[in-house]
């Protein structure tokens, strides 16, 4: 992702977190975004339909058609990482490492996992190899227990790390 989809990412997410009532209107937010978020970046059209399109894929928000107006709103998940995952001078100062090797037989369940981890906020650092600052240990170790995948992941939790990340 690069810094401006990043950052545009971020930016509705705070928008919804904002909102008053809890929704903003797409044309609202297309047209006079820089009301929501001083020093905003001028918007395109296609580059916001591209990240509420991956916002929503990624569960993050979701989109209703109200009339001739369509709304977006934060989902439970948007408002979790949202709490927990922009601050980053709050950081504990420990890496979270993933390694995993799962099996070709359970590709589905393979792809849901490292789907989830980019949703969580993890970097990828090397093949089945991610990373992230964010304290997700308990949380990520019990979702892989639900997953049943316990026997092919490994997570480590570090304060120390040699590897720069960008």
């Amino acid at each position: 992702m690069r810094v401006y989809k990043k950052s545009l990412t971020k930016a509705i997410l705070l928008v919804l977190e904002k909102a008053v009532d809890g929704y903003v209107r797409v044309e609202d937010f297309a047209y006079h975004h820089y009301r929501y978020h001083y020093g905003a970046p001028e918007l395109k059209k296609s580059s916001l339909a591209q990240a509420l399109k991956r916002l929503r894929e990624g569960g993050l928000i979701e989109q209703v058609k109200l009339k001739n107006d369509v709304i977006i709103k934060l989902t439970l998940a948007g408002k979790e990482l949202i709490s927990d995952g922009f601050d980053e001078s709050k950081w504990d100062g420990k890496w979270r490492i993933v390694i995993f090797d799962i099996p070709e037989q359970k590709r589905i369940i393979r792809n849901l996992f490292r789907r989830n981890l980019k949703k969580w906020g993890f970097k990828h650092l090397q093949k089945s190899v991610w990373i992230s600052k964010r304290n997700v240990f308990d949380k990520l170790n019990s979702y892989i227990k639900d997953l049943g995948i316990e026997k092919w992941v490994v997570i480590i939790e570090s304060n120390k790390l040699t590897r720069t990340i960008s």
